[in-house]
């Protein structure tokens, strides 16, 4: 049974989610501040749903302190509209974004997809049949089973989606993704208009990468078609 940590001020709303949740069959744990979300964190979680707006330690602060620990998937429980909200947490490395309020469905779909990429890394990880090779790129090596990258041999620090992203891209080497296809591909959701999750996580990843080899950038982006890894010449 999947184990779900669920931080949020709002009591009630906290409750018909453990209902709902543990209808459908995960265990959830109950937050009702950041500080006690961080205590309650530990290796037994698989997925984080955090709200932003809460008293003592909001989402955004409580998302930087464990990230500094932790690389468990976390999809943050947003105000409609809030923009700030949603660059904020992406860039500190949040997985993914859920504006209040919610359709059910929804929430359980973008949970059982997140728990689907981290149970994959679990199977590359246990070699079984069909695992995804290990790629390199210009002194980039990718480790799909431990989902590790690093460079020139050293380790780089990469969320779980930035690192599948990163993958995705390498795989398909030279070759234009759309961000449809990386959407459904790394966060299983549709892309919506002005959803820019997968432009957030492109982005930390062109910050977090050391420069090329080769002089070239890692990535291009085609305005309206999707992005593309720069193959090494």
């Amino acid at each position: 049974m999947n184990k779900i940590l669920l931080v949020d001020d709002d009591r009630e709303l906290t409750s018909l989610l453990k209902e709902l949740l543990e209808i459908e069959g995960f265990s959830v744990v109950v937050a009702n501040d950041g500080e006690q979300g961080l205590e309650k964190l530990d290796a037994s979680i698989e997925l984080i749903l955090l709200d932003v707006m809460m008293p003592k330690k909001n989402g955004i602060e409580t998302l930087k302190d464990l990230r500094q620990r932790h690389q468990t998937p976390v999809i943050m429980l947003t105000a409609r509209g809030s923009e700030l909200d949603k660059v904020l947490g992406l860039e500190l490395g949040a997985d993914d974004y859920l504006p209040k309020p919610f359709n059910d469905r929804e929430l359980v779909a973008r949970i059982r997809a997140m728990l689907r990429r981290s149970n994959w890394s679990e199977q590359q990880q246990a070699g079984e049949h069909n695992s995804s090779p290990n790629l390199e790129v210009d002194g980039l090596q990718l480790n799909p089973g431990r989902q590790e990258a690093s460079f020139d041999g050293q380790p780089l620090d990469l969320t779980g989606t930035e690192f599948t992203l990163l993958y995705l891209l390498a795989k398909h080497l030279g070759q234009v993704v759309s961000r449809e296809h990386l959407s459904q591909e790394v966060l299983g959701k549709r892309l919506t208009p002005f959803d820019r999750a997968i432009d957030m996580h492109i982005s930390n990843l062109r910050r977090k990468l050391p420069d090329r080899q080769d002089g070239h950038p890692w990535f291009k982006t085609l305005r309206g078609r999707g992005y593309l890894m720069v193959s090494a010449t």
